[in-house]
């Protein structure tokens, strides 16, 4: 390009970064400089979501402080989300919560939310309850939020508090989104919905897919039924659950929501087993398994 301008930097910025190449983005800001281009908001927002997903605590709050500080830009509610996630995802969930309550502006529910789903994967649950506690005293009526906390209390045999949750997410009438993952073969798309299992999908389906966990768990797959939140399961039904998780029925994946921490250790070890590359494209970002 003869002219590279904020928006071109930007552009691949954020790109390197929705594809977990997560120090091209701090590279490509730091040639932005010496090229002494401006940059905006879609900037930062790339550098954070890079060192969100890298655990870059420090460098994504220098960059988040420099915005106003140095370069005059006034973060926006994406930032400030981008910051819950950095400091979520890092294990500093207290300091997460005192961040959203010190803002300039009133949190929304994606704010609380983000920090929730952090509380979930670091199984804090008297951090959880207050979250969602502050998130339906704005919205009630997302299913999702309800998911979280009782599959976090489930993990942790609170099964009191599991009931609780799903009697109250059924009275107040709210839905969660069912888990469904699409692939493309031969210029048709096969989409493969949550629970689909031994009813749904074909015989050869189902026998290839027993064949390829048994052939995993030679080579160290041990199956995390901790994610299966239902008290009355047996471990051998937790598992046939996680063995029909969507992302699993379809190899080469565009999924709806995020990506299942158990599918996401079995993509590991299927591209290995077969010496594939594995791509997974979630709601979040882009995923590549090789090796």
């Amino acid at each position: 390009m003869r002219v590279r301008d904020t928006q071109a930097w930007s552009a691949m910025i954020v790109a390197y970064a929705t594809h977990g190449q997560s120090h091209k983005p701090i590279s490509m800001f730091e040639q932005m400089k010496k090229a002494q281009v401006h940059p905006d908001e879609i900037t930062f927002l790339g550098l954070l979501y890079a060192c969100s997903h890298t655990g870059l605590v420090e460098e994504g709050c220098k960059f988040f402080y420099s915005m106003s500080d140095k370069y005059g830009i006034v973060p926006g509610i994406k930032h400030y989300g981008c910051m819950v996630d950095l400091l979520g995802r890092a294990g500093r969930l207290d300091q997460a919560y005192r961040f959203i309550g010190e803002l300039p502006i009133k949190p929304t529910p994606i704010l609380w939310r983000t920090l929730l789903s952090a509380c979930g994967s670091h199984g804090n649950i008297e951090l959880g309850k207050q979250v969602i506690e502050r998130i339906f005293e704005l919205d009630d009526s997302h299913g999702g939020d309800y998911v979280i906390l009782s599959n976090l209390c489930a993990r942790t045999g609170r099964w009191e508090d599991v009931d609780f949750l799903r009697k109250l997410m059924k009275d107040r009438g709210a839905v969660k989104v069912p888990g469904c993952s699409s692939i493309e073969v031969n210029n048709v798309v096969h989409e493969f919905f949550s629970g689909d299992g031994l009813h749904t999908i074909s015989t050869d389906l189902h026998r290839a897919l027993d064949e390829l966990v048994k052939e995993l768990k030679m080579v160290g797959y041990v199956p995390d039924i901790s994610l299966v939140c239902h008290g009355d399961m047996e471990d051998e039904a937790k598992e046939m659950t996680l063995r029909y998780h969507t992302e699993k029925l379809a190899i080469r994946v565009v999924k709806n929501l995020r990506v299942c921490a158990d599918c996401h250790s079995a993509a590991k070890l299927i591209s290995l087993i077969f010496d594939r590359q594995i791509i997974l494209t979630d709601v979040q970002r882009f995923h590549y398994f090789k090796e």
